[in-house]
């Protein structure tokens, strides 16, 4: 079992708006906003035939929420992309689905204020389930422009591999 460290200066938990997100290899622009990671398990309740009166319960089967990623409207074809290997308008007959390369994992990482990665999480196999290229468009509003895609996955875990960086500290100028 993997060892977590404990840095003595940090009490205070981590804020949730640095965070990036990978696929690919390469970090994603411009995302503004990720959903959460969520799990739930069913519970098989059961009980003996001579006991009535109580039920045990055990574990069934575990769902994994889908991830939802947002950020600007941009120039950057990321989520597009991604997206049109699940349904590909106007491709042809039979070629809507790029069965070979739908599936992605990605890497979401959670930064401390200074910007090192302190936590991360590789989420497997996602597909896109939804694509929304553009928002609401409104002459009276004064927003950002917010596309975004739902993912589907078959799981996640924390990346280990990540442990609790030295953070920096500054020392009075005298």
């Amino acid at each position: 079992m993997a060892q977590f460290s404990v840095n003595a200066q940090r009490f205070d938990p981590y804020k949730n708006f640095k965070f990036r997100v990978k696929w690919d290899g390469k970090y994603v622009a411009g995302v503004s906003k990720v959903s959460m990671l969520k799990r739930t398990t069913e519970v098989v309740k059961h009980r003996e035939g001579a006991d009535p009166s109580s039920s045990r319960k055990s574990p069934g089967r575990t769902e994994f929420d889908a991830v939802t990623l947002e950020r600007g409207v941009t120039h950057d074809p990321a989520f597009e992309q991604w997206a049109s290997r699940v349904w590909n308008f106007g491709a042809g007959l039979g070629s809507e689905v790029s069965l070979a390369n739908f599936r992605k994992d990605i890497l979401i990482e959670l930064c401390n204020e200074a910007g090192q990665t302190v936590i991360a999480y590789k989420i497997y196999r996602c597909w896109v389930s939804e694509y929304q290229a553009m928002p609401d468009l409104d002459a009276n509003a004064n927003a950002v422009a917010i596309q975004h895609i739902k993912l589907e996955n078959e799981g996640w875990e924390r990346d280990l591999s990540v442990t609790e960086p030295t953070e920096p500290s500054f020392t009075p100028a005298s």
